[in-house]
């Protein structure tokens, strides 16, 4: 009897099992050895094989998940219906996306391997490169794509002027962001750069999230939390500042004020220009970061500078001639984040930004009072859909009024302005078809209130791994109100407008960089005079004369970039090429030619290196850019001459006595080259019919700077090295 009941239950039991068999095969169909095939919350399961086939036999019944992994692919959970017999099930398993191997979009873009995949240079990278005195703008010129155009100080991107680069701060637009400069001298950017993570610079096809930018993006990530408490001290050859970071759990706030004076500096250097009291201005900046929260983070940024300076200028050709100019400039700023983060699949964010920037200019009786304020609204929301889908999409409003105001003795007042509302909507998603292929689209919308205009500009990129290095290939179009000059005159004019596409490649391994682009950029819609004879007009003279955008141009080239930091013990450097064909049909221009500003060739190596034996990081910066194109009214043509080239080898020095002080000097020109930028001519010719004419020099043959900065904290070894 008992061996009968054994037998039955035998039985049973055999004819409860399953076999399951199948083959596991990736999207190309090639077998995959070493899939593990299980059933869900049992230990049932197998391998495959080389061939990628599996077999396996379980007791299970009824209704049942079968879950098929492999490492590098997306597991897959397969629902079954075990009824204890022989089942043969194939499975194809995606490849997954690996975050450290797989391809991102470059193309326009320098990107890094951070979680952002896109932060190009840190504080530290800024502060550090010789020749930039800690200036954004300055250590971004070094990359390629950009112009130097040492009368300016701005970013000069692929043949775009220093107006068609827009600055962002989490996001949130910048309206102005350089400090004024005497007429032919640099300006400086107005924000520090260690108040910020990291600077994302695209010199073109950038995400459609950005607008009213012709050229180039420039995105300022502030940080999300600074840990530490302290205080740091600054003693300056030309100014103090003082700041002071106050941590807490789960946010921070930091300050800083400095007061800078080039009185004393210049009265031991002597300048090209005649000053009568030299820059001097006052800066106040803040941040504050609060997490709310286990995924929600606030942040507020704030900057207000007061800027003054007055010189003497005199006409060419009649240089006995000496008119006084005072320029003093109040600018603001402020933006306030907030990012919320909703599982892992959701991410909102939303901002608000104030931008307030005047110029109050005062020359021999007459008077020019420019100022233009604007607020930026904006919130985007960004989902992950899968491990290969993610999209985003927003609105925002920027609403900005400009108005200028002259005064003079004899004509009385004149005003020109305008308020100009600007609404636009975007979306973007990026597709993951596999860790070797990537390919982003998006579009954004504007209507632009003050001419009541609609644009729609597609976006498209895409990557693709090509052994251990990529290829990206990009399309944008882009658009950009006309500059307050010509609004203030005929606020009905268009956009002005440019389509970018772009080829590149990109290599990075053991901590080295290979990058090389090729682009071609089209403008239409540029403003245009209407008359042949009109001239740009002065800074005192309100400009009348009918405009059009009917200008045109063009921009191409490539360009090389080499970074190592790996190759040199303690050192890091890089190298970058560019070449640039360029024309345009705008403004004055009686035909296509080279504007001024453009340079054919533009060549820098940078290179630093910390000295452990003295406690020291040295660097240098060597720059080169070839002569660039102006009109000289003595000679038959247009855009008919060129400057010599520009040459400027600069080096700076960080000595650390102890962990928290810092002794840092820095010089510009080191082998005092006269560098030429342009020239200025006379209005009328002289009784031999010649326009006399004057060089546009540097200011002076160098800029020296010398500090001594202090850190005040309970963490021994903290000090200002990444801010100077």
């Amino acid at each position: 009897m008992k061996w009968i009941i054994a037998c039955l239950f035998s039985s049973f039991a055999a004819a409860a099992q399953t076999t399951l068999h199948g083959r596991v095969t990736d999207g190309e169909g090639q077998p995959m050895p070493g899939a593990n095939i299980t059933v869900k919350n049992t230990y049932d399961g197998a391998s495959t094989g080389l061939d990628g086939l599996y077999q396996f036999v379980t007791a299970e019944t009824g209704r049942q998940t079968l879950i098929i992994s492999s490492i590098g692919y997306v597991s897959l959970e397969k629902p079954i219906d075990l009824q204890g017999a022989s089942m043969t099930i194939d499975v194809v398993l995606r490849e997954g996306i690996n975050e450290l191997e797989s391809v991102v979009i470059s193309a326009g873009a320098f990107t890094a391997s951070d979680q952002n995949r896109r932060t190009v240079f840190k504080a530290l990278d800024i502060a550090t490169t010789a020749g930039a005195t800690a200036d954004i703008a300055g250590a971004l010129n070094t990359l390629p794509g950009t112009q130097k155009v040492g009368e300016s100080g701005r970013l000069f991107v692929r043949g775009g002027d220093g107006t068609e680069t827009r600055t962002f701060i989490d996001g949130m637009v910048v309206l102005d962001a350089y400090g004024p400069a005497a007429p032919n001298t640099p300006s400086r950017g107005r924000f520090l750069p260690f108040m910020f993570k990291g600077t994302s610079f695209s010199t073109g096809g950038y995400s459609a999230e950005y607008g009213q930018a012709l050229s180039s993006a420039l995105a300022l990530d502030s940080k999300d939390e600074d840990p530490t408490t302290r205080t740091d001290i600054g003693l300056l050859s030309v100014g103090a500042d003082v700041a002071h970071t106050q941590a807490w759990k789960n946010g921070s706030w930091a300050g800083k004020a400095q007061y800078t004076n080039l009185r004393p500096y210049m009265n031991l250097i002597n300048q090209e220009i005649d000053w009568i009291a030299p820059p001097a201005s006052t800066e106040l900046s803040t941040a504050f970061r609060q997490k709310v929260g286990s995924q929600g983070l606030f942040k507020f940024y704030g900057n207000a500078d007061r800027n003054r300076f007055s010189l003497y200028q005199t006409p060419v050709g009649d240089e006995g001639n000496k008119e006084a100019l005072e320029l003093t400039n109040v600018y603001r700023y402020g933006n306030a984040t907030y990012a919320q983060a909703f599982g892992d699949r959701w991410f909102w964010r939303s901002g608000v930004s104030y931008n307030f920037n005047q110029n109050q200019f005062d020359r021999m009786g007459s008077g020019l009072r420019e100022r233009e304020t604007g607020v930026h609204i904006k919130s985007v929301v960004e989902q992950t859909l899968s491990d290969r889908v993610e999209w985003k999409a927003g609105v925002e409003l920027i609403h900005r009024q400009y108005s200028a105001r002259w005064q003079a003795d004899q004509s009385g007042i004149r005003v020109q302005g305008f308020t100009e509302p600007l609404w636009a909507a975007f979306a973007e998603v990026d597709v993951y078809a596999s860790n070797h292929f990537v390919m982003r689209a998006g579009v954004r919308s504007e209507y632009n209130g003050l001419n009541q205009m609609v644009g729609i500009d597609p976006r498209a990129s895409l990557a693709y791994k090509l052994g251990e290095g990529q290829v990206s290939l990009a399309y944008g179009r882009f658009r950009q109100s006309a500059a307050n000059t010509w609004l203030r005159t005929d606020s009905k004019l268009a956009s002005e407008k440019a389509e970018h596409i772009i080829l590149n490649y990109q290599l990075i391994k053991s901590n080295r960089t290979f990058r090389a682009e090729a682009y071609y950029k089209n403008y239409v819609d540029l403003v245009k005079f209407q008359s042949a004879t009109a001239q740009v007009p002065g800074a005192f003279v309100p400009f009348t004369q009918p405009l059009l955008n009917t200008g045109h141009g063009f921009a191409k080239g490539f360009e090389l970039f080499w970074r190592d930091n790996q190759s040199i013990e303690n050192a890091d450097y890089w190298i970058s090429y560019s070449y640039l064909d360029t024309q345009r049909d705008y403004l004055h221009f009686p035909t296509a030619a080279a504007p001024s500003f453009a340079s054919a060739h533009n060549f820098s190596v940078v290179y630093k290196h910390f000295v452990s034996a003295i406690k020291s990081q040295i660097g240098f910066t060597y720059s080169f850019a070839s002569g660039r194109f102006f009109h000289d009214p003595n000679r038959a043509g247009f855009q008919n001459a060129r400057t010599p080239s520009y040459q400027d080898l600069s080096a700076n020095v960080s000595y650390l006595p102890n962990p928290r002080v810092i002794i840092h000097f820095s010089c510009t020109n080191l082998l005092g080259r006269d560098n030429i930028f342009g020239y200025q001519f006379a209005t009328e010719p002289d009784a031999d019919g010649r326009y006399a004419e004057r060089a546009i020099r540097q200011a002076a043959p160098r800029f020296v700077f010398l500090g001594v900065f202090i850190t005040l904290s309970k963490t021994k070894g903290i000090n200002q090295l990444p801010s100077l």
